[in-house]
């Protein structure tokens, strides 16, 4: 036991060196997303042949993310996540100067093609949680997850001010030096990220594990999975059509900017404590709860339509999503082994954003067609489909509980 405990000690100090330089570097990647998403509707309204289509830039984002999540489990595999890690700051880089140049020539197509490698950009980012948690003990990993994604805060401040700081500095070409300059800070990521301890993994950590088949059917995988599908996807369908639905509201671009700041601050603000929370109440209760915020956020955004009402209901959003995301996220760690690790977490981030990315094209003809109203209205159906699985996941392991301390008595 003392030998176990020490170990456990030894490698949390080294998960913790981790743990900062990807705190950081979440910081610096979630100003991309926040460039993107409180750029990419207004920015697409402007370049579009039709309004209707404005938001998909920022689809397309999404389904940069999910097709680079895959890819980031096979390289992280094969080669380490530190070479995943400067890939995929490298696309980001490629994002802001493809970006800026779209705005500048006015295309349309160039301008999705940079949002895309911004989604390349943004699946790497995503698997910075999970790799904070590689070799930290059992007690030790919610805390690695929730204090990387802590590092989401100052991203909430950079990003918008960022936008704040930039749009208007070449004339007429809003948020061109944007781009410019998110180009410039993924750089910085990059070189912070060749410095993580994150080396390949060991010959026996390629090796054995369970099929990937029979570890998604469990319960437990199965609720993760779901419930990390609702609340990443609700949080985006809402959050992108936020802005431009501010502007269609007649509020100004201070205003979006403002909302779309406090929302990201509010993701990741809760990440000081999600860590602590989860181990004190347990992953299952605090996605619930993460899940019924994103329901009364939903509520507030159908109570009306001032700039209070977009801020508290944005803010409260990303409370929401951090609740629920980084509890379905833990509830993934408890559901994989060691060496099975990177599989079924591309796999569990795939399903994620691939769900997403298809939600996410709809919320452009929603808003257009449908009005702010119905974006919220929807979001009811999957937040009681999510709490339905975590019941469904709990009762499962009560059973299975049940079962083994009868098993135990038997023999």
């Amino acid at each position: 036991m003392t030998i176990s405990t020490s170990r456990d000690t030894a490698d949390d100090v080294r998960a913790r060196a981790t743990v900062w330089r990807l705190a950081a570097a979440q910081a610096l990647g979630g100003a991309n997303s926040a460039v993107i998403f409180a750029t990419g509707a207004i920015v697409g309204a402007t370049l579009a042949p039709s309004v209707s289509l404005a938001t998909v830039p920022i689809s397309v984002y999404v389904v940069g993310l999910a097709c680079g999540t895959l890819p980031v489990g096979i390289i992280s595999r094969a080669y380490g996540r530190r070479v995943a890690f400067i890939l995929g700051s490298g696309a980001g880089a490629l994002c802001g100067v493809l970006g800026a140049i779209a705005i500048l020539e006015g295309s349309f197509a160039l301008f999705c093609c940079a949002t895309f490698f911004g989604g390349l950009y943004g699946a790497v980012a995503q698997s910075y949680r999970f790799a904070a948690a590689d070799g930290a003990s059992a007690a030790y990993r919610p805390k690695a997850v929730s204090w990387v994604m802590a590092g989401g805060v100052f991203a909430g401040v950079l990003g918008p001010q960022l936008v704040q700081w930039t749009m208007d500095v070449w004339p007429p070409y809003l948020f061109a030096c944007s781009f410019a300059a998110q180009a410039i800070v993924a750089l910085i990521a990059m070189a912070l990220l060749a410095t993580v301890d994150a080396p390949k993994p060991a010959p026996a950590d390629m090796t054995g594990g369970r099929p990937l088949l029979e570890i998604v059917r469990q319960p437990r995988f199965v609720a993760a999975a779901i419930c990390g599908v609702v609340s990443y996807s609700m949080m985006n369908l809402v959050m992108t059509s936020a802005p431009l639905a501010m502007q269609m509201c007649g509020l100004s671009l201070s205003d979006s900017n403002f909302g779309i700041q406090w929302h990201v601050v509010a993701m990741y603000g809760p990440s000081f404590f999600t860590g602590s929370l989860i181990v004190r109440f347990g992953a299952p209760r605090v996605v619930a709860v993460g899940l019924a915020l994103e329901a009364v956020a939903a509520i507030i955004g159908l109570s009306g339509i001032t700039a209070m009402h977009f801020w508290v209901g944005l803010v409260v959003l990303g409370v929401g999503w951090n609740f629920g995301f980084i509890g379905a996220s833990a509830l993934v760690l408890e559901s994989h082994r060691p060496q099975e690790r990177n599989k079924v977490q591309a796999f569990n981030d795939f399903l994620v954003f691939g769900v997403m990315a298809v939600g996410s094209f709809a919320s452009g003809q929603l808003l257009a067609h449908y009005g702010w109203s119905t974006v919220n209205t929807v979001v009811f159906p999957p937040v009681v489909l999510g709490l339905g699985f975590l019941i469904v996941a709990g009762v499962a392991k009560r059973r299975a509980a049940q079962r083994a301390v009868l098993s135990s008595h038997i023999v």
